[in-house]
């Protein structure tokens, strides 16, 4: 498999060198959007990179799921939101990661129901370490508190 944008990012998680992420888990790396296009969008990365969940054996499918789970939890407790969505598609970056996006009540009406792609993510607000590191820290708080 080339090498794709999830390898790059996994990479950097490695060696200390990707702002974006906010803690280790057992199957990879939560890390959070690079646009903040609904409030706590985050990612699982997983380590090391393989390129669909299905690819993933019978033990290191379970964790990944698991994980998947695991910070969709921490996503709800923090921020209370109504539900998380998740979403694997890979067919821009063919390397697994799951999109974990918090849905609101108050979104607005004609974007609440549908897919978050529906959203302008042009508009959406970018990552800025400054201002997410609190929510990152509380995340990150929340993960090992779940795992511990």
């Amino acid at each position: 498999m080339s090498e794709t944008l999830i390898h790059r990012r996994v990479a950097a998680a490695q060696s200390g060198d990707n702002p974006t992420v906010v803690c280790r888990v057992p199957s990879g790396w939560v890390v959070i959007g690079d646009v903040q296009v609904v409030k706590g969008y985050s990612l699982l990365l997983p380590d090391p990179v393989v390129p669909t969940l299905n690819d993933l054996s019978g033990a290191a499918r379970a964790r990944y799921l698991e994980d998947m789970g695991l910070i969709g939890d921490a996503l709800l407790a923090l921020t209370g939101a109504a539900r998380v969505n998740y979403a694997m598609l890979g067919n821009l970056e063919p390397a697994l990661h799951c999109h974990l996006f918090p849905r609101y009540t108050d979104e607005p009406d004609d974007l609440r129901n549908g897919a978050v792609w529906s959203y302008d993510w042009d508009a959406a607000r970018p990552f800025d370490l400054e201002t997410d590191r609190p929510f990152m820290d509380e995340l990150r708080a929340e993960i090992e508190r779940r795992l511990a």
